[in-house]
């Protein structure tokens, strides 16, 4: 029997375990190119001329963060021979959001992607669970492994923190600069979501199924 093209539910005995920091370097990897190609793009369309054809440096970091996802998801399928449910639908929000930007040269399109992507993670996190299902798990299984009530309630509070990251996303693009709004993206989220992570270690280690949780 072939193997499905999304990856496996996280309770499936066939599931490929994943790297956790392959996985993460899968993921932040575009979003540091987006940051790269913002503050070098007068730079790379120097170096490389053709880049000039998608415009301004946040247009040369919109078409080469739709290229970055891409490889991502490729380089994804090419070692498990799955795709990963939410990267996928990220990858498809930048797709079509990037799309929008470069093609109406309008930056609004990309800015407006986080708070796409965030707030559909939150309501399908929170919206899994009326149905009894942590769908969470199916972005930390590779790092550890959780009784139902610590998916349940690591889900929930994971459904509003995206929620939040949506908020503060429109709050930063639609009042500050462009170049503002990258930096937050990159140095500002990525520190508030390590540090959430982090604060979220006392209730995985109480119940965590994984013998290293619990010495």
């Amino acid at each position: 029997m072939s193997e499905p093209v999304f990856e496996r539910d996280p309770s499936d005995p066939k599931k490929k375990e994943v790297n956790p920091l392959l996985k993460l370097a899968l993921e932040l990897g575009p979003l540091l190119v987006f940051f790269f190609a913002n503050a070098r793009g007068a730079w790379l369309v120097e170096k490389f001329p053709v880049l000039g054809d998608f415009g301004g440096p946040i247009f040369v970091a919109t078409g080469l963060f739709m290229i970055a996802t891409a490889v991502a998801l490729a380089v994804s399928w090419a070692l498990m021979r799955t795709l990963p449910i939410m990267p996928l639908v990220s990858g498809i929000v930048v797709f079509i959001f990037g799309a929008l930007t470069l093609w109406l040269q309008d930056d609004v399109f990309i800015k407006m992607k986080p708070t796409i992507v965030n707030t559909l993670f939150g309501v399908t996190l929170l919206g899994g669970l009326l149905f009894g299902k942590s769908l969470l798990g199916y972005v930390f299984d590779s790092a550890f492994r959780l009784d139902e009530e610590g998916w349940r309630v690591l889900t929930l509070r994971w459904g509003f923190f995206f929620l939040f990251l949506a908020l503060a996303n429109e709050v930063v693009w639609r009042n500050f600069s462009t170049d503002t709004w990258v930096a937050f993206k990159v140095w500002g989220i990525m520190p508030i979501t390590l540090l959430f992570t982090f604060s979220q270690m006392p209730l995985i280690m109480r119940h965590s199924l994984d013998e290293r949780f619990k010495k």
